[in-house]
């Protein structure tokens, strides 16, 4: 019923832009292209964690992307999801080598706290990683969504801590189902086709998380970004990221 709520408000209610508060406009032009106008490219946190996959984002965290997708996980502006995965989109595109295997790119969103999504009233990076397959569907590229990790315990709030800590915090975090394990293990993983998903990265701690708990759970061993060939794609990355990419 919250979901509901939050769709039909956006429809009766007035509104401003979640970027920079424009009124009239859930989202718009100038921020609107803050998100898309820009072609996604590799970024890269410092330091590295180890064990991270390449990850690509469409734009810096920062001003109106911010904004956005604050909006978007923080306040329920659901409407926003549209924007976000056509960004979440162009990161995967960005991010898809020309010789893997045959098969639909496999969206893997990183999870959140049951705890956490129940008082959002929503799962944001799911509902981003749906929207994002669905545009690269219809620019002909196969893709679907399989939600196969899950938090296997506990972890504190990632603000306000160091890149250290945060790879200390989410550390055997995550693992995937019983079910996501069997189906990644037939053979798709070894193609490049898993394309880790989430909204932001900052250290890549989460995202370097997330890779292993996909190696281990295929068996891959002790480098699972490279043995299983998994890549990961965000909306949005901290400039700093950007800032050290090296082409």
């Amino acid at each position: 019923m919250r979901n509901v709520w939050h769709e039909l408000s956006g429809l009766f209610l007035p509104v401003a832009c979640a970027g920079c508060g424009r009124p009239r406009t859930e989202l718009c032009a100038v921020c609107r292209a803050a998100l898309l106008g820009v072609t996604a490219r590799r970024v890269r946190p410092s330091p590295r964690p180890p064990g991270l996959p390449a990850v690509y984002a469409a734009a810096p965290y920062e001003n109106a992307v911010r904004a956005v997708l604050l909006a978007h996980k923080e306040r329920g502006a659901l409407g926003l999801v549209r924007v976000l995965g056509r960004a979440l989109a162009g990161g995967v595109r960005a991010g898809r080598g020309q010789s893997d295997g045959a098969g639909p790119l496999l969206l893997v969103p990183v999870p959140s706290a049951r705890s956490v999504t129940a008082a959002r009233g929503h799962d944001p990076v799911r509902r981003i990683a749906v929207t994002a397959a669905r545009e690269l569907r219809r620019a002909g590229l196969p893709a679907q969504v399989l939600p196969v990790l899950r938090q296997r315990r506990a972890v504190a709030d990632q603000s306000g801590l160091g890149a250290r800590q945060r790879r200390a915090n989410v550390a055997g975090a995550l693992e995937l189902t019983a079910a996501g394990g069997r189906l990644l293990r037939r053979g798709r993983v070894s193609h490049g086709r898993v394309i880790l998903v989430d909204d932001l990265l900052t250290t890549g701690s989460t995202l370097a998380e997330a890779a292993r708990a996909v190696g281990e759970g295929c068996g891959a061993g002790r480098e699972p970004s490279v043995r299983v060939g998994c890549r990961a794609a965000v909306v949005a990355a901290s400039p700093s990221a950007f800032e050290t990419n090296r082409n």
